[in-house]
């Protein structure tokens, strides 16, 4: 396992933040291959709308950097991610560790009955802006509750049909 390092700001990073999110969903496979499907990170561009998604640096494994652009129009927000664990096929530990997006998350496979799979996508972002933030947060959290869920479902289709990895 990677331990996130000081040298460029991780450990800060891999703290939990107060902006906490989580998503859930069952796919009718089996576990390795849902796991298998969560660790192609460029086919996340796929079911995550207006994003982009390539590793910068390494395999896509545990020290690589992966990158997510998620743009609407002219906005555009970079999400850099430090992947720190892989523990196949159960569970990808990351932490955002770019300007705007930083904390850990981690994506969990809990393999069910009959080749079913919950998986679990959990954020603790650091939110930025301060008090503000703070305060903003109960306002942003249902539509980030909802993105994430809503992504996560698209991609439990996608492994279903066969469509991914």
């Amino acid at each position: 396992m990677t331990e996130p390092d000081g040298g460029d700001g991780l450990r800060e990073a891999a703290q939990p933040g107060a902006g906490e999110v989580t998503a859930t969903v069952i796919v009718d496979a089996p576990a390795e291959r849902v796991f298998a499907a969560l660790l192609a990170w460029e086919r996340q561009s796929d079911w995550i709308p207006f994003t982009r998604v390539r590793v910068v640096e390494g395999d896509g494994r545990e020290g690589s950097l992966v990158e997510a652009v998620t743009a609407l129009g002219p906005a555009e927000v970079r999400d850099e991610m430090r992947v720190v664990r892989v523990d196949e096929p159960y569970e990808i530990g990351v932490v955002h560790c770019g300007r705007l997006l930083r904390g850990p998350g981690v994506l969990r496979c809990t393999p069910l009955a009959r080749n079913r799979t919950q998986v679990v996508w959990h954020e603790w972002f650091h939110l930025p802006g301060g008090p503000a933030g703070r305060v903003a947060w109960p306002v942003v959290w249902p539509g980030s509750k909802y993105g994430l869920t809503r992504a996560l479902r698209k991609f439990g289709r996608l492994v279903e049909l066969g469509l991914l990895p």
